[in-house]
């Protein structure tokens, strides 16, 4: 079944579906190979050197030709040289995410390159779409990491009524059946991260799937709240460190010095008790470890399933 709307047709993809620029865990490899299973592969620039992006960027198109992603986070300190990367390299798309990205818009869309922020409410949707955003991904409080407040099912809708820009469904979706109710929500696509977390070109550790492989429908929590950035990970001694904190009402410093290094020991070395394990609630639908371009038939033929039983079951006048 096809499913073509303004996202396939602007980002010249076969499947409405991008992978979540997810720091330390979108690299090269995965990048691609969601790019080759026919969704948009997405590098995530974080806090990358500019000479490894550099890297990064041009080992990605040695390992496909299909259009492909950077992730910019504007509050990171290497943002603008990532932002002039992407320039250099031509990237096909840029989504952003924690800051305003009106320069990034403005530097990069004269090049021909997409911008895509990811938003997480109705007025910074409206923003962003009148400085020049191609489409928008709306990111709902289901998702892993850094997130807002509304629901996926609450501020899809509200933002597709707002702007006139396409959006992308973000936050709680996983399989055919979330796909399906993105549609029904006014997404002219999705994006996912948790699930491609567990795709076999990920280089994550082993230790991290697992973790979401093992988890249950209420094995993820939000911290940080306090410092005004809150993130989703799953449940472990960090999070219940965290927790302490916040009880204590103890100051931003102690935040930050519990929270150093903590990303790259979960997702890299694999520490399950002290890392940050980001992923999102819908860690209780991933099952398996499986090559990307699997997971992107599999959740698309579910899709379609779901969409034509619909119809046979509420057939139109």
């Amino acid at each position: 079944m096809r499913f073509p709307t303004r996202i396939t047709e602007m980002l010249h993809i076969p499947f409405p579906i991008l992978q979540g620029g997810m720091a330390w865990v979108a690299d090269a490899r995965l990048a691609a190979a969601v790019s080759n299973g026919g969704g948009l592969g997405i590098i995530a620039a974080a806090n990358m050197p500019p000479d490894l992006l550099d890297q990064e960027l041009h080992t990605v198109r040695t390992l496909t030709d299909r259009p492909f992603g950077l992730n910019v986070m504007l509050l990171s300190p290497t943002a603008a040289d990532a932002t002039e990367l992407a320039a250099r390299h031509r990237v096909p798309v840029v989504t952003t995410g924690a800051g305003a990205p009106g320069k990034v818009i403005d530097r990069l869309k004269p090049l021909g390159i997409r911008v895509i922020p990811v938003i997480a409410s109705v007025s910074h949707a409206r923003r962003v779409a009148k400085q020049g955003a191609d489409a928008v991904v709306a990111e709902g409080t289901e998702a892993g990491g850094h997130i807002g407040e509304s629901t996926t099912l609450a501020l899809v809708p509200q933002v597709v009524d707002a702007i006139p820009i396409p959006v992308i469904a973000a936050g709680g979706i996983a399989d055919g059946r979330g796909v399906a109710a993105a549609f029904a929500l006014g997404a002219e696509g999705v994006q996912l991260g948790t699930r491609f977390v567990c795709a076999q070109e990920c280089t994550v550790h082993e230790a991290y799937k697992r973790a979401i492989i093992d988890a249950g429908d209420r094995e993820t929590c939000v911290t940080g709240r306090p410092t005004g950035h809150p993130v989703r990970c799953l449940k472990n001694k960090l999070t219940r460190a965290f927790e302490e904190l916040e009880k204590s009402g103890a100051p931003l410093e102690e935040y930050e010095r519990l929270g150093v290094g903590r990303l790259r020991s979960g997702v890299r070395e694999g520490d399950v008790d002290w890392g940050s394990l980001m992923a999102g609630q819908v860690a209780g639908l991933v099952r398996k470890i499986q090559p990307a371009s699997e997971i992107i038939q599999e959740i698309f033929n579910e899709a379609g399933d779901v969409l034509e039983r619909l119809r046979v079951r509420f057939p139109g006048p």
